[in-house]
């Protein structure tokens, strides 16, 4: 993402004393529009960067190019590559990126830092679920928020048929390994499932960004909505106390206890899920600890459920 470039064109800097636009791109793999767009960008942010026009010039950094003036200390150095480290085991790409970063790094922090890279691996797949590679598209749509360029998408609705939009990239989220972009469009801000983009062509028209956009508080606001429409079917229940945890296990937020409490001292809860035919399944493990209140549709489901239970194995085996 562009901070992370910001920080590697800094230690380019610091490590070099001078360079080019082109001799960003080239380091870091970008175009050289997009290396001269990061060293405004540094400038602009306060950084004491300048450039020199005509031959031997280039953009340096006010002090000297051993100046430590990107602020990392050896702990910071070691934090970065820490973080940065796991994912490089499944990105060819970041692991091309940090070793660039190594070799910009001040010779005392380069052990440390090397040594963090390789000290975590983050493993994205649980037991129990299959873990899916990248969505096709995620590189370019990537790019198209780096270089803030419209695109042109080619997107499959769960409910309706694949269309063309001209949309603004502003952002992508990763939420337990389901990648979203957050743009913008025509009706307002929108949020892509990235696995149901089926192309993209950029433009070469810049977005148009709204002032202030914070990408991290932007999700926040859209995040209970798409939940809503995600989980919106709805059920109360009376739980044992003794259950919540398990409860909780399964079906996390899509569980609220209130602190109401019936005749018995059983906990009033409410369940949140896709359908009454799905938390039904949802919760016939928990039978023995939940009575469903309402609806009437999850309560009808159950008893079916039940009844199909106790005539499978109510008799004999084998009978």
């Amino acid at each position: 993402m562009r901070a992370d470039r910001l920080v590697a064109v800094l230690l380019l800097l610091q490590a070099r004393g001078r360079v080019t636009a082109a001799e960003v791109a080239e380091e870091l793999e970008v175009s050289e529009r997009t290396a001269r767009r990061d060293l405004e960008a540094l400038a602009m942010a306060g950084i004491p960067v300048y450039s020199q026009a005509g031959r031997g010039g280039g953009w340096s950094l006010i002090g000297g190019a051993r100046t430590d003036l990107s602020g990392l200390t050896a702990a910071e150095a070691r934090t970065l590559f820490l973080v940065a480290g796991p994912s490089a085991s499944a990105t060819p790409a970041i692991k091309a990126a940090l070793r660039k970063l190594v070799r910009a790094l001040p010779e005392p922090f380069r052990a440390e830092a090397e040594a963090a890279a390789s000290a975590v691996v983050i493993d994205p797949a649980s037991w129990d679920r299959t873990q899916f590679p990248p969505p096709a598209h995620l590189e370019a749509l990537q790019h198209a928020v780096v270089d803030g360029v419209q695109i042109r998408i080619v997107y499959a609705s769960r409910n309706s048929p694949e269309r063309e939009r001209l949309v603004h990239p502003l952002g992508l989220v990763s939420k337990a390994s389901v990648w979203y972009l957050v743009a913008g469009t025509d009706a307002g801000l929108r949020t892509f499932r990235v696995s149901r983009v089926r192309s993209v062509a950029p433009t070469e028209d810049a977005v148009d960004r709204p002032e202030g956009f914070d990408l991290e508080q932007t999700w926040e606001s859209v995040k209970s909505e798409l939940d809503e429409r995600r989980v919106g079917y709805r059920a109360r229940a009376f739980v044992e106390a003794e259950a919540v945890p398990w409860l909780r296990s399964d079906f996390g937020t899509r569980l609220s206890v209130t602190e109401l409490r019936d005749d018995r001292g059983r906990l009033e809860v409410e369940l949140r899920s896709w359908s009454g035919h799905t938390l039904a399944g949802e919760l016939a493990a928990f039978a023995r600890w939940v009575e469903v209140v309402e609806p009437a549709e999850v309560r009808d489901e159950l008893a079916r459920i039940g009844a199909e239970l106790a005539s499978r194995y109510g008799g004999p085996a084998g009978v």
